[in-house]
């Protein structure tokens, strides 16, 4: 699917709920390209999901490239941030979760509770690298080192020719424009994990905590993903941590990252490096990443700063019309779902990936 498409899809999920009726015919119908798809077409209709906004460009792709293969069903997706995407679906109130942190804890133990005593997935369908995104003024090229990031959003360094920057920046003209920082004022998994990349990498200048919620103390929210691109794109002088597909809509300049190897600049095929690289935590079908591993990572040409968002679902425990749906959805968005999200700035799962993440769905019951 094309970007102009995601964007024009991007102001209906924006506003709240989006449902797409499937259009295709029969299970195991061909998918774009010819290919067959995976999904059954069976279920419940509609199913519903809610959370996660740096994957609202993607799951416009996923419901469109599914209304082409199964007729009659529906899927409606709430954007309305990963944090109230876990809760809603620990309460029952929709039948997935989308979220760029896995459910974990106290809130795992009530998804349990949810799935009939059954424990919750975390399937990652969706990755996307998180660009640290700025507008300033008569500077295109700008290099940053997460030790550099972590002290600007914790407000050590305020001016963009700040002599720490200037050091690494040789040759360019800084000027002394204030350095407004932009962040999630929402729940976010996208600030979780941007603040676990800053601990893991920058250790001894971001000694805060990691959560769902913004612990920096400096700098404007905004809300969603959309909301800080927009936000950064207004603002002369500011920088924003967003997902790759926000920071082009907005045509935002992207800071090259020095990770330790060198300045790499952020692309499908650095982002891509990193994710075939990655580990993971989780057992057996629950499929949580090892960050910590991903985020320290410092090998040459590649970009870690990369952001998994997970769809939470119960292993088992729906009844069967809300199992079969599920399964069948997910497994069109893992397979020919994929097409076209490298356009929309996300980066296809990688062959390998795949097949595992397809087994975990194959499991549901």
């Amino acid at each position: 699917m094309k970007l102009e498409r995601s964007i024009a899809l991007l102001g209906v999920l924006a506003a709240g709920g989006m449902t797409l009726a499937a259009c295709g015919s029969d299970a195991n119908v061909e998918a774009a390209g010819g290919s067959e798809s995976a999904a059954t077409c069976e279920g419940k209709s509609p199913i519903t999901g809610e959370g996660s906004s740096a994957q609202q460009n993607a799951m416009s792709n996923f419901t469109s490239v599914y209304s082409g293969v199964c007729a009659g069903q529906a899927v409606e997706y709430t954007v309305s941030g990963s944090g109230n995407g876990r809760t809603q679906f620990v309460a029952g109130l929709v039948d997935f979760a989308g979220s760029d942190s896995a459910i974990k804890e106290q809130q795992a133990a009530d998804a349990a509770t949810r799935c009939a005593g059954n424990p919750a997935w975390n399937l990652p369908l969706v990755f996307g690298p998180v660009a640290v995104a700025y507008t300033l003024d008569g500077v295109d090229d700008l290099v940053l080192t997460p030790d550099l990031v972590a002290q600007i959003f914790t407000g050590r360094i305020t001016t963009w020719n700040d002599p720490a920057i200037a050091a690494v920046n040789e040759g360019v003209s800084l000027p002394s424009t204030a350095i407004t920082p932009i962040y999630r004022s929402d729940s976010s998994g996208t600030s979780d994990n941007f603040q676990r990349f800053l601990s893991d990498a920058a250790p001894e200048s971001w000694t805060l905590d990691h959560s769902s919620d913004w612990a920096g103390g400096v700098g404007e929210g905004a809300n969603g993903s959309s909301g800080v691109a927009q936000a950064a794109a207004a603002t002369p002088g500011s920088i924003t941590y967003v997902e790759k597909g926000f920071a082009d809509q907005e045509n935002l300049a992207t800071a090259r990252l020095d990770f330790g190897s060198g300045p790499v600049e952020l692309s499908s095929e650095t982002a891509a490096r990193a994710i075939d690289a990655v580990t993971f935590s989780g057992e057996g079908n629950d499929l949580v990443l090892d960050t910590d591993a991903l985020f320290t990572s410092s090998e040459a040409d590649s970009y870690p700063l990369v952001l998994a968002t997970y769809e939470i679902v119960c292993s088992a425990g729906y009844d069967a019309d809300t199992s079969a749906a599920v399964k069948s959805f997910l497994l069109s968005a893992a397979n020919e779902g994929q097409e076209g999200l490298e356009e929309a700035g996300y980066v296809p799962l990688p062959d390998a990936f795949k097949e595992r993440l397809v087994t975990a769905i194959n499991a549901i019951s």
